[in-house]
């Protein structure tokens, strides 16, 4: 493997956070003699200094394909690390005390990339058993396909009633109210005829969709008229309040 002293040297020295960090005893590989070095362990590489404000690394070791356990050594709260193969060195390094010894041992156990692809099978052994209804689910049936879950437009479909069919149309726009009251007005009692009766004003002209009258007809019969109808004005007044804005910033000196 080959490694970028530059690069490396930085990653051990900047600012990111370091899963453990601390004194240990570190044992020479010609000489059994143990050194005090500072130690850095951060993701699956393991780095040690000579002192603790060391701007540059002694060495480091990459956590891949070893196993950390216990070993006797006439150091107190020893450990080893063990690589797989004949040729391969073996780091027998040594805590001050029982409790770092154990959060050494554990925090480097758990740094390889083969113990975090354990972990993500183990997980999505779970999620399995929990989408199945095993123990530690919810539910007791068999996993259907899976479903998206409705937007805010299809739950408005839900819930609003459908609506009545198109009104006629007076002078290019519809006559909601007005068709509607005059269906449902009673006769007035005073005798007079209806046609003798003040009518409204007509509506405004709505503005005309581009598809044509017949996508208009199919919106207006369809359940979801209303959400659409208030998207689209929402969009056009939001479009012409920024325009109003712009003008008025322009205008003032």
């Amino acid at each position: 493997m080959k490694l970028n002293e530059r690069s490396l040297a930085f990653y051990a020295t900047c600012d990111s956070p370091a899963d453990n960090c601390g004194f240990l005893y570190k044992r020479g590989e010609r000489h059994t003699a143990y050194h005090r070095r500072w130690f850095v362990l951060k993701g699956n590489m393991l780095f040690y200094f000579e002192e603790r404000d060391s701007r540059e690394p002694v060495g480091v070791i990459v956590l891949e394909g070893c196993n950390v356990e216990l070993c006797d050594s006439a150091e107190n709260f020893a450990f080893a690390i063990r690589f797989g193969g004949s040729k391969s060195r073996t780091y027998v390094l040594a805590a001050e005390s029982q409790e770092a010894m154990e959060s050494w041992v554990k925090s480097l156990s758990r740094a390889s990339f083969d113990y975090m692809r354990l972990v993500v099978r183990e997980l999505e052994k779970q999620l399995q058993e929990m989408s199945r209804g095993l123990p530690g689910g919810c539910s007791q049936d068999a996993p259907g396909p899976w479903k998206p879950k409705p937007s805010g437009l299809e739950q408005c479909r839900e819930r609003l009633p459908a609506l009545p069919a198109v009104p006629p149309k007076e002078n290019g726009c519809a006559v909601w109210n007005n068709a509607l009251e005059a269906e449902e007005r009673p006769p007035d009692a005073s005798g007079h005829d209806e046609e003798e009766a003040p009518r409204p004003p007509p509506l405004p002209p709505r503005r005309k969709v581009s598809n044509g009258s017949g996508t208009a007809s199919a919106v207006a019969q369809s359940p979801s008229t209303f959400c659409r109808l208030h998207e689209q004005y929402s969009r056009e007044v939001a479009r012409l309040r920024q325009d109003w804005q712009q003008k008025r910033r322009g205008s003032q000196p």
